[in-house]
């Protein structure tokens, strides 16, 4: 039987949220705050693929609450876990073994990080969505939304979601579901970074016409506690430099909060060219060096994860509409790269969009464009942030880490100072990450030191602690579209570099005794959900979709 000719039951919504991260939750409470200001009823439903509301968040983060201070002011009185203020920052261009500590003030005020709080965005997500099903928001976790369902005009009326009980071999095992439809009035795309269903929105309704390529990087993170003599409660540190040469772009994050807490991570921008690079080994590497490694010495790793992010900034935003529904987050892209921030942006677009469907839904409307929430963005401060740094980005790829950095500090404060015009225009971006791969055979191979499994650990053991589980018996969410290219093509052009830029060990090729006959095997299992391999796939073969809901990582204080 055909998906089409699926029947199942429905439930009738005025707006449906496909996911329920910051974005996502913040148009929910948006909504039901309308509701209450004016005594119109709307009903909503939020699902979440993970199996609790923030099992699949994952960020620095140091956030800026200049959202959530407009949606709930009183966040603290609430209880809201932001409790560790940044206190020192410090921004360091790394070598081999020194340092260079940048003098702060060279940095515009916007890239400081006054007022802002180091925090577990899984933790504030999981607080945000107890607001939200206290003012009446249904939230649904464990629901992976698999499939688009649309009405006779062609827009889109809602979701599938709750699918279970299909095996392997694509049969139906006793225990299938065939799932349920949830329709909307209008249905909010939330999912993040690289979304299943935004990729089919974008292509479907051309919403990428005339921007550049989404650009993304990988974030590798691991959270760890240390003991008093290494701990600094309220520093923020960022590096850049090694172990990365300077056409690489990419750098480090180091957060020191709560109970002994330190959030280490390392983001790899994945327009990068040599298809030999990992960037796991990239991120064990760089703990090593004199500058990181005292932080964690006698410390014990406590969580690990991974997930990619939206870098393309203000050029790369597709169109936010489409008939009957919005795209909001990053699922649209909303990441400010030089601040590497994104939690406050994606937040208030899912307010903006909350307000645009409240108004259509009391002139009777639904299914429509939602044209009030581009209008709103692009009158927004979210777009006044990007534009001022929308340059960056483009600089780093064109001119590399150290005159690329230098050049972009010097336009982000031109811009800063001249209220958004740049000398240079609005530089695009030419390639998309992909595409960006070079052959292997034009770049040296690179030998990274052994794990020691006190600082620098491998992927399994990493893999272990993001608590990753899916159910074994069901059709990979990881998809070829053509089995025959990661050996055929990807192997002999590239050195099939699924294998090291994945940072779960999902993606290996096996050889015979003989070392021969060579086999691609995927490892489904350890999925942490980044989406690197639908991004970075040099011939774009790899397709990420969903697996049954609440299967993947479960992040605690991620």
């Amino acid at each position: 039987m055909s998906e089409d000719a699926v029947e199942r039951e429905s439930m009738e919504y005025d707006v449906v949220i496909v996911g329920g991260g910051p974005s996502g939750l913040a148009a929910a409470i948006r909504l039901k705050q309308l509701e209450a200001e004016q005594g119109r009823e709307v009903s909503v439903a939020l699902i979440e693929k993970g199996s609790e509301v923030g099992a699949h968040i994952l960020s620095g983060a140091v956030i800026d609450p200049k959202a959530l201070n407009e949606l709930i002011p009183d966040w603290k009185a609430l209880g809201a876990p932001l409790d560790t203020p940044v206190t020192k920052d410090k921004f360091l261009l790394l070598g081999p073994q020194g340092e260079l500590d940048l003098p702060m003030f060279a940095l515009p005020p916007f890239m400081h990080n006054d007022g802002c709080y180091i925090a577990s965005l899984a933790n504030v997500t999981r607080w945000l969505a107890g607001q939200a099903e206290a003012l009446g928001v249904e939230i649904y976790p464990g629901f992976a939304a698999s499939d688009l369902v649309y009405r006779e005009d062609g827009s889109v009326k809602g979701v599938v979601v709750g699918v279970v009980g299909i095996g392997k071999d694509g049969e139906q095992k006793p225990d299938y579901q065939p799932g349920m439809e949830l329709h909307g009035k209008y249905v909010f795309i939330a999912e993040g970074v690289r979304g299943s269903l935004a990729k089919q929105l974008e292509a479907k309704f051309d919403l990428r016409e005339g921007k550049s390529p989404q650009k993304y990087g990988i974030g590798i993170k691991e959270l760890w506690q240390v003991p008093d003599a290494c701990f600094r409660p309220g520093l923020a540190q960022h590096t850049t430099g090694w172990p990365l040469d300077d056409k690489t772009g990419g750098g480090s994050f180091m957060y020191h909060f709560g109970e002994n807490y330190v959030a280490i991570g390392y983001v790899v921008h994945l327009n990068y060219k040599n298809p030999w690079l990992s960037p796991f080994d990239e991120f064990q590497q760089f703990k090593h060096h004199p500058s990181v490694k005292p932080y964690l010495e006698g410390g014990k790793r406590i969580a690990y994860g991974a997930r990619a992010i939206t870098e393309g900034g203000w050029q790369s935003i597709p169109k936010l509409s489409f008939p009957g529904g919005v795209l909001i987050g990053c699922s649209a892209g909303f990441v400010n790269v030089p601040r590497i921030k994104g939690s406050h942006n994606a937040m208030k677009s899912g307010m903006l969009a909350a307000e645009a469907a409240f108004a259509a839904l009391g002139e009777g409307r639904q299914g429509d464009e939602l044209t009030g929430y581009q209008t709103a963005f692009e009158g927004s401060w979210i777009a006044r942030e990007l534009k001022v740094v929308r340059n960056a980005k483009p600089l780093l790829t064109k001119l590399g880490t150290f005159l690329g950095g230098a050049v972009g500090m010097f336009d982000m404060w031109c811009t800063h100072l001249l209220g958004g015009f740049s000398f240079l225009g609005t530089l695009k971006h030419e390639k998309t990450d992909a595409a960006s791969t070079g052959l292997a055979a034009d770049y040296p191979q690179l030998a990274y030191p052994k794990p020691d499994g006190v600082i620098s650990f491998d992927k399994l053991s990493s893999v272990f602690l993001s608590a990753t589980n899916h159910e074994e018996d069901q059709p990979a969410h990881l998809r070829l579209k053509d089995p025959s290219v990661p050996i055929n093509v990807n192997l002999p052009r590239y050195g099939e570099p699924a294998r090291l830029y994945c940072p779960a060990g999902v993606y290996e090729v096996l050889y015979d005794e003989a070392g021969n006959n060579p086999k691609f095997q995927i490892n489904a299992q350890n999925c942490v959900h980044c989406k690197t391999c639908d991004i970075k796939d040099p011939s774009q073969n790899i397709v990420w979709t969903t697996p049954e809901g609440g299967g993947g990582p479960n992040y605690p204080n991620m």
